[in-house]
């Protein structure tokens, strides 16, 4: 199995990266960078701590597949359980007062981050390797298409030895997002349709293709598929929204968060 890097990068040597504004996120464009630059060094929750940080991670990731894998005495249980709680409330201890930003942070010279797609979100849930639940997927450039690779283990079951749907379909919106971003093109996802053809296997690779099919002004449409072990066992098709402003995104999720909470308290 080829080795797992959270770069998004081409063949072709370029790179998925951009800038969205101050604390935003990043708009994906394609410019030549180095293969192996550090994405995440100044990410303020994982500046002097990447290492450590990614071995939590993995760590907890494999915590999660045992956790629905084995099954020790109920003794043994209750003391694992005893200790992991006990790690958990240090854990906890070191939670800041602002949230860490799930998306990177641009310099602390407002200059734009030279940081791929994959690169600007690692505690993504699909693509993010400081985020446990994420495999993470792999994803590559072959433009016009997006790509991505990942082995999908007993944690993202649902039929017996089959990945979970809702798992596919996660990992194909920002598959199909990374290749509206080739196209030079970002924005919320509108519509998202998958077709199951064949079950996709656990523990096998699968190979998930994104490309773009129609541009309008205000609407991309894209897609997808994954391959696995030479088979097609789901198409899927997207329609996404084209944000031309910096910071529509925020705004849109702010709109949400203000209509939300005025709902909450009139109740």
């Amino acid at each position: 199995m080829r080795e797992r890097r959270t770069a998004v990068r081409s063949r072709r040597g370029r790179r998925n990266v951009g800038w969205r504004g101050p604390g935003g996120t990043l708009r994906a464009v394609l410019t030549a960078q180095p293969a192996e630059s550090n994405s995440f060094a100044h990410h303020p929750g994982l500046r002097g701590r990447e290492p450590e940080a990614r071995r939590l991670a993995d760590v907890l990731r494999r915590l999660i597949r045992l956790s629905v894998s084995t099954a020790p005495p109920a003794a043994e249980t209750a003391r694992l359980t005893a200790q992991l709680a006990a790690v958990a409330d240090e854990l906890e201890a070191h939670v800041p007062e602002s949230p860490i930003p799930r998306f990177m942070a641009p310099e602390p010279d407002d200059r734009p981050k030279e940081v791929p797609l994959g690169g600007a979100m690692p505690y993504d849930v699909v693509v993010g390797p400081f985020n446990p639940l994420a495999v993470p997927v792999v994803l590559d450039f072959e433009p016009p298409k997006a790509l991505g690779r990942a082995v999908f283990d007993v944690g993202y079951e649902g039929a017996p030895g089959c990945v979970h749907g809702a798992i596919l379909a996660a990992t194909f919106d920002i598959i199909l997002t990374a290749a509206n971003a080739i196209a030079g093109f970002t924005g919320p996802t509108v519509h998202l349709g998958l077709t199951y053809k064949r079950p996709t296997l656990t523990d096998e690779e699968a190979i998930f293709e994104g490309w773009v099919t129609e541009v309008k002004d205000r609407r991309i449409k894209s897609k997808g598929r994954i391959v696995q072990g030479g088979i097609v066992t789901v198409e899927a098709d997207g329609e996404f929204a084209i944000f031309h402003s910096q910071d529509g995104v925020h705004r849109m999720a702010a709109s949400r968060r203000r209509a939300f909470d005025a709902g909450a308290t009139g109740a």
